[in-house]
């Protein structure tokens, strides 16, 4: 009745706000821009995400107020084009945007596209004028190396001169004039310079003899790629639609409701749908657009990025060049224009620039390729203990399920069938426990999850599932099997998220194995689906519009059999290591209007008994042996460092003080390197069988490798002799 009853009002409302705003506009602007049908999108939205959306959230004032940060943010996130005067003029839109929508009014995005148009074009003669002279200029002996014996400059920019720049977006203000916003590209742009020079110097080591350059002309080869460059910067920008601005606006609204809720225009329903499918060529990289910025979500395990070891989730993706082309910049650019640079066909290089969560940089060579498949399954091997024990682990890089091979008629390969498999493998081995490793594993089928953790427990509830509605429904394991019943040790970090926080979860609820990782996974702990919007248009009269898009809303909320969600705090784990990600601000918690934990009713469940885990003395032995651990100390003091670069945003933007963090940049991954071979393929002084992108590689080999010299999976061996010995 609720959902008749809402349609009905729903049916009622659109007639009224269509033909109250039918007699205003009709019209079809040149570009082919259709007020009427954004109209109709944002009406749709306004009433279906209260309706759907698992947090019960209302169109109201403070949604509206959140929606309008969300969409300042996208607008200008870097602060290099807007004024404060221009913001406060935009600002007087919040407030309204909830009434407008629901309306048929949406008004803010025509202010803010033609606010940032004509910034856009001040600040491209700004450029262009300080780009225009780049004539290298000496004031004394030493300058180039911008020691204190003389000033250096090209144009402009002088190189030497001690000046700081703050990187960190959120921690600068609006500029307040024109003056100010002029000095700020100045300082982007003399950055920008003395990094292509850097790059170019790295080039001359390499280049022949009758080739190699003198300081002047790399000097001027450097600004003028950096003009090139900023040239292809600003006609992206001047291609801008108004559609698109309408279409980010309408992401913004969504947003605001949970950082999963998205409005997917028509013509990123292609990229969407591809990703959904899996895409298995290219570089295998996930990616999200946040606040004028590519950034990496996942890698898929097998794919070309994977491989080559360098790119990770939560780098911000720079630029991208083509083999033997110029780099070009994909800040502030459409995800799906962004992409469009980054695929290409198979065995061509691409050369992606990325930031580091620590403020570092790095460019990164890699081959595009088919994912190899066997990388993408389960598999496993045995550890061999200093105590000769037989240690089994298995590697889970995602729950899969092949579902069309299922309805099909045929038993669809899957997650839960393979880890059974590789069980019994290490069964027929004898070993004496097994490490089950969840790191990285972004999630996938649900029902995997559940039958997963049912190889290790008798029978029981594994999950709960709420919808928005507030109905609940529990998914148990109903074998009452249990394959193995040694001790069980379980790998997760930052990045193991939804499916596998499952698993995680309700082994320790059941206290059946002991979880050991970073401070905390992931916390996404949600559901979403997709509504096609021209599947939800009350009357044929309004089928004319062009595709709606589709609207992706969260609808489920995850709780553990405590009654605790694994949404925002993720999974704890019983002892907890440094890892090389603990400065990333990296999961649900740092996302914007994340929905927050809570809690329901616990269900009946009956805790393991067939391993004794005493969580205090394993967890006290195995922090001692950290503490002695070279690799694990050496993890630990880099970890403090990147946390302390990460938080010092502001940058000396002198070429002396630049060219030290870039060499203490590189130190730093070979003295980690050197005691993790996993890291030590990062610091392109690769080991001779995983050189970048080397098709002879033996991938096996080299896993096996990875495994056996991985500090983790060292550790979580001895915390199963531990429990063997207590």
């Amino acid at each position: 009745m609720k959902i008749i009853r809402n349609y009905l009002v729903f049916l009622f409302s659109f007639l009224v706000v269509i033909f109250s705003v039918t007699e205003i506009v009709a019209e079809t602007q040149p570009d082919g821009f259709d007020r009427q049908r954004n109209k109709i999108i944002g009406y749709m939205l306004s009433k279906q995400l209260p309706t759907l959306h698992f947090s019960e959230k209302v169109m109201d004032d403070e949604q509206a107020r959140a929606a309008f940060k969300l969409y300042i943010k996208q607008l200008d996130f870097q602060k290099r084009f807007l004024l404060q005067v221009d913001v406060d003029q935009l600002e007087a839109f919040a407030d309204h945007i909830d009434d407008n929508i629901k309306a048929g009014r949406v008004s803010l995005p025509d202010a803010g596209y033609d606010i940032l148009s004509e910034k856009i074009m001040l600040v491209e003669k700004m450029v262009s004028v300080m780009l225009a002279d780049g004539k290298v200029e000496r004031g004394g002996k030493g300058a180039l190396q911008g020691s204190s014996g003389g000033d250096f400059s090209v144009g402009v920019f002088h190189v030497t001169r001690k000046e700081n720049y703050e990187t960190d977006p959120e921690k600068l203000s609006y500029a307040k004039n024109l003056s100010e916003l002029e000095d700020r590209w100045r300082k982007v742009l003399k950055t920008e310079i003395i990094s292509r020079f850097f790059d170019l110097e790295v080039d001359q080591k390499e280049a022949q003899e009758g080739k190699k350059k003198n300081e002047d002309e790399l000097w001027q080869e450097a600004i003028d790629k950096v003009a090139k460059r900023n040239k292809n910067f600003f006609h992206r920008l001047h291609q801008e639609t108004l559609q698109d601005h309408y279409d980010r606006f309408f992401n913004a609204v969504t947003r605001s409701f949970g950082p999963h809720t998205n409005y997917i225009p028509p013509a990123s329903k292609e990229d969407f749908d591809i990703n959904m499918r899996g895409s298995l060529e290219g570089i295998g990289a996930l990616l999200r657009e946040e606040d004028g910025f590519i950034k990496v979500v996942r890698i898929i395990p097998g794919s070309a990025s994977a491989r080559q070891g360098h790119l990770k989730a939560e780098d911000i993706i720079l630029e991208v060049a083509q083999e033997g082309e110029e780099p070009v910049d994909i800040t502030d650019m459409r995800l799906r224009d962004a992409v469009r640079l980054i695929r290409g066909p198979k065995g061509e290089e691409v050369r992606l620039t990325v930031r580091k969560a620590d403020g570092t940089k790095e460019a990164i060579p890699i081959i595009r390729d088919v994912v190899q498949i066997e990388e993408t399954f389960v598999k496993s091997t045995v550890i061999e203990s200093e105590d000769g024990r037989k240690i089994g682990y298995i590697f889970i890089p995602g729950f899969y399920r092949d579902f069309e091979g299922t309805r099909n008629g045929a038993h669809g390969r899957n997650s839960t069938d393979d880890t059974r498999q590789e069980i019994i493998k290490l069964k027929n081995k004898n070993v004496d426990g097994i490490i089950l490793d969840l790191r990285n594993n972004g999630g996938g089928a649900l029902v995997d999850a559940v039958d997963v953790t049912g190889l290790f427990i008798e029978s029981g509830p594994v999950v709960q599932v709420k919808n928005s509605f507030g109905d609940k429904r529990i998914l148990s394991d109903k074998d009452e099997t249990i394959l193995f019943d040694g001790p069980l040790v379980v790998l997760v970090n930052q990045f193991s998220a939804s499916a596998s926080e499952i698993v995680a979860a309700a082994l320790q609820d059941y206290g059946r194995a002991v979880i050991v990782g970073g401070v905390h996974t992931h916390g996404k702990g949600t559901v979403q689906t997709i509504i096609d919007l021209n599947d939800h248009i009350p009357l044929l009269h309004f089928k004319k519009y062009d595709d709606l898009g589709a609207l992706k809303i969260m609808i489920q909320k995850f709780y553990r059999v405590n009654g605790g969600s694994t949404q925002y705090k993720g999974v704890e784990p019983d002892i907890v290591f440094p890892t090389l990600f603990d400065h990333l601000k990296s999961g649900e918690r740092y996302l914007d209007y994340s929905l927050p934990w809570d809690r329901i009713e616990a269900v009946e469940y009956s805790p393991y008994s067939g391993v004794d885990l005493d969580l205090d003395k394993l967890r006290s032995r195995s922090l001692a042996r950290a503490e002695k651990n070279e690799g694990l100390k050496i993890i630990r003091e880099e970890t403090e460092k990147a946390k302390k670069r990460s938080d010092e945003t502001g940058i000396s933007i002198n070429i002396d003080d630049m060219r030290e963090k870039r060499e203490e940049a590189r130190l730093v991954r070979e003295k980690v390197g050197a005691h993790y071979r996993k890291y030590r393929k990062e610091t392109g002084e690769n080991l001779d069988e995983n050189k970048w992108g080397d098709k002879e590689t033996d991938t096996a080999e080299a896993w096996l490798k990875d495994v056996n010299e991985d500090p983790y999976i060292g550790e979580a061996v001895n915390i199963i002799e531990d429990i063997k010995s207590l």
